[in-house]
Formats: C-alpha cells, sequence, structure tokens
C-alpha cells in the first residue's frame, strides 16, 4: 500500500494500513486474527515514532518520521524525507553487512514509514547495557567489522570516481539533518544558544570556558569543514551506543537517518568517543555492591579493541582490492610496495586523528548542548553527575586540541586514565 499524503499513525490506523499491505501481514502469519495483534508504542528518541507489532508467527517495527523534532515539539520542524534516507541506507548497509544490519520488509515514502525487522528481547539497546554494566564480548569484533565494510566498500578504495560521484550524488538531498549535525555539534556549544544546557550551576563556568576557548574554536571549524565537504563514504551519521541494540552474540546498527557521504572518522569517532562517556558515567553508577572499576576496565579494552579490529579489517579490505577497481590510489602511479604502505599509513594516521576529533566533538555536544546521554542523566545525584561529566569534557577537549599528538589508541586509553 502506497498512501496519497502524510499523516501520523495511531495504533488503530496501523493496524488499517497494515490489513492494506501484503508485504507486511504476510509476515504475522496467515491464520490470525487482527484484534489479536499486539502493538507498542516505544520510540523514546529524539525525532520518530516507533511501534513494535507483533503477531502469532511474526513479528516487525514500523519506524514513521515525523515533520518536527519530537523531544523538541512542532516549533522545531524537520524534514519528513530523511526516512527515504533511512531505508536506502540500512539497505545499502544491510547489502555491505549483513550480519549486523536488520532487514527492511516495506517503505512508504508518503507516510515516510519503514517496516524492518524486529530484534526481538535479548536484543537491548547497548546505551541502556552499559548503563546497567553488562559486558559483551563480541561488541568490538563485530562493530568493528560493521565499520569496516561499509566504510570501505563506499569509498574510493573500492569505487570507480565515477561511481563514487554518483553515489554522493544520491544523498546530496539529505540536508536537514546534515544541518541540524552542523549546529549541534559544531556551533551551538561554542556559543551562546537556547537549546543549550548542562548540569548547572556545577558546570556553568566549564560550560563557559568551552564558548571562551579560542583554539578549541579553531580546531572545531576544522572539523566542521571536512563533515561539510568531505564525501570520502557512506556514514552512518549518527553512530552511537543509543543506535546499536545488542545481545552477548548480535550486534545489529539501527537508525541510520543522518547518513551521507561524509569523513570515516565521524563514525568511528562517534562510537569511540560515546563508549568513551560511559566510562566517565560509570563513577555515578557505582555502589557499594559494585564500584564499576572492573566494568571500567572493560570498556577501555573494548575501545582499544574496536579501533584495533577496524584497523586490522579495513586495511586488509584494502589489501584484498589493491588491484581492483578502486581510483584512490591508481597502481599505475602508486607502483612499489614502499609506496603503497607510505599511502596506507598516512591514509590511517589521518583517519585516527578524525577519529579523535570528531569523537570528541561528539563528546562535548553530549555534556553541553542540547540533546544529552542517558548514561549522565540517569545519575540522580547532580554533584556526582556533574563530577563525571566534567571528567569527560576535559578529555574531549585534550583530544580535539591535540589530537595530532596521539600514534595509538593506547596512547588515548593511557590519556582517560590519567584524567580524573
Amino acid at each position: 500500500m502506497e498512501s496519497k499524503e502524510f499523516r501520523p499513525l495511531d495504533e488503530k490506523s496501523l493496524v488499517e494500513y497494515i490489513k492494506a499491505t501484503p508485504s507486511l501481514y504476510s509476515i504475522l502469519g496467515n491464520e490470525f486474527q487482527f484484534q489479536d495483534l499486539k502493538i507498542k508504542e516505544v520510540g523514546d528518541g529524539n525525532l520518530n515514532f516507533v511501534f513494535i507489532i507483533v503477531g502469532p508467527s511474526g513479528s516487525f517495527v514500523i519506524k514513521q518520521a515525523l515533520p518536527y523534532v519530537r523531544c523538541i515539539g512542532e516549533s522545531y520542524p524537520m524534514a519528513k524525507e530523511r526516512a527515504y534516507f533511512e531505508a536506502i541506507t540500512l539497505k545499502e548497509q544491510g547489502r555491505l553487512c549483513p550480519d549486523h544490519v536488520p532487514e527492511v520488509y516495506h517503505f512508504d515514502r508518503t507516510l515516510c514509514l519503514i517496516g524492518m525487522q524486529y530484534l526481538a528481547p535479548p536484543h537491548i539497546v547497548l546505551r541502556k547495557g552499559l548503563i546497567a554494566g553488562i559486558e559483551y564480548p563480541l561488541l568490538a569484533d563485530h562493530i568493528s567489522e560493521f565499520m569496516a565494510r561499509t566504510l570501505f566498500y563506499s569509498s574510493l578504495l573500492y569505487h570507480t570516481t565515477t561511481d563514487h560521484k554518483s553515489a554522493v550524488a544520491k544523498y546530496c538531498g539529505n540536508v536537514e539533518l546534515g544541518r541540524l549535525t552542523e549546529q549541534v555539534v559544531f556551533s551551538d556549544p561554542y556559543k551562546v544558544s537556547q537549546y543549550n544546557h548542562w548540569t548547572s550551576p556545577y558546570l556553568d563556568s566549564n560550560a563557559e570556558a568551552v564558548r571562551e576557548d579560542n583554539i578549541l574554536k579553531l580546531e572545531v571549524a576544522e572539523l566542521k569543514s571536512k563533515f561539510c565537504e568531505r564525501a570520502q563514504a557512506l556514514v552512518h551519521g549518527d553512530l552511537h551506543t543509543g543506535s546499536v541494540m545488542v545481545t552477548h552474540d548480535s550486534t545489529q546498527v539501527i537508525d541510520p537517518e543522518f547518513a551521507f557521504y561524509g569523513p570515516m572518522g565521524f563514525d568511528v569517532g562517534a562510537f569511540l568517543g560515546n563508549l568513551i562517556l560511559s566510562y566517565y558515567s560509570q563513577d555515578g553508577h557505582a555502589n557499594e555492591q559494585n564500584d564499576r572499576k572492573t566494568y571500567k576496565e572493560w570498556i577501555l579494552r573494548t575501545i582499544t579493541d574496536t579501533w584495533n579490529l577496524f584497523y586490522k579489517k579495513f586495511t586488509a579490505l584494502w589489501d584484498e582490492h589493491k588491484d581492483g577497481t578502486g581510483e584512490a590510489y591508481l597502481p599505475a602511479i602508486y607502483n612499489n610496495p614502499e609506496l603503497q604502505q607510505l599511502a596506507k599509513q598516512k591514509f590511517m594516521t589521518d583517519l585516527f586523528h578524525d577519529t579523535l576529533g570528531f569523537g570528541a566533538a561528539k563528546m562535548i555536544r553530549r555534556i553541553v548542548g542540547v540533546a544529552h546521554v542517558e548514561d549522565f542523566e540517569s545519575v540522580a545525584d547532580a554533584a556526582k553527575r556533574a563530577d563525571c561529566e566534567r571528567q569527560a569534557l576535559n578529555l574531549a577537549k585534550i583530544l580535539l586540541k591535540e589530537r595530532r599528538k596521539f600514534n595509538s589508541i593506547t596512547e588515548v586509553v593511557s590519556a582517560i586514565q590519567q584524567l580524573r
């Protein structure tokens, strides 16, 4: 069923929509009554309605984009067209890394509605698992696989320039969410903005220090330029720990509505930056029964393993396809092993420094910007929460301003441990 005009769906109208959409009702099984459907609205994010639909023989999720930012209201309009970009990205990233992306069953462009695989319990949002202190032994392996495959196979290391430009053009319409990211990550935290907030009064001076830091602003301007101008690969665009669902043996990346062709480090940095936020939040969740010290060590190992495994897998794909169709480094020019190694080394060093810069910018915006993270917000004691946030903010400022001084992820982890 393709609708004629947009309308927000509720549970009643959703049932009627499913009845008229074979690609959806066929999933639920042939022998069921619609009154037996279980429908639950679970959207707890900033932008969308999310419904879980469960029938006797099957289930799926319906996600509908609204024409405004849900967490603010109709006073903050937002393009519904983002659902189209989410749908095509789920399909493309699912093609590139099917083990870690949920399947799309249906897309209605008029209603801005996606029907997709339901990641049933025990899947939970990774951020909630981190708050609960749950270890995920395969997380680093899985997320590094996702990032390596989706970033490499959508870059000039694999594409011809013609194919790459065509792919870039396909995403040029996702301008509003890109504009939103520019505002909340690269602009608002560094000026007085009506949407900014922080744990006041404890962080008042820290927020002011961000707004008055000239070096920080110059570095952020460089990152913003890369974000806006460098169409390096298809990036998820919002790859934080709230965009990943996990069990002990499954990792699924969801919500790529911010997807665009941009710098690879924006995705890798977003994920690592959010792990660092989780690390600093753990003291706020510690109690007499669990001081969280062992768990903090696991987070640091996961940060290290994620980057090292990403590096290993990404460069392995590069080696596998070095004589393929990619036109970033033409074999006729890069025609000896020494030069090829130098090119690879420079590329990965630049990517590492981009990762640190973008990760730090994402951390800063989650502490003194508009949208914060549950890792900190769920710490009830405001003074304790502010102490955790202050440590994260100080580390982020160091990473952003001095990112080129770091030569390895081990050095980053050492800086995290030393900053108290």
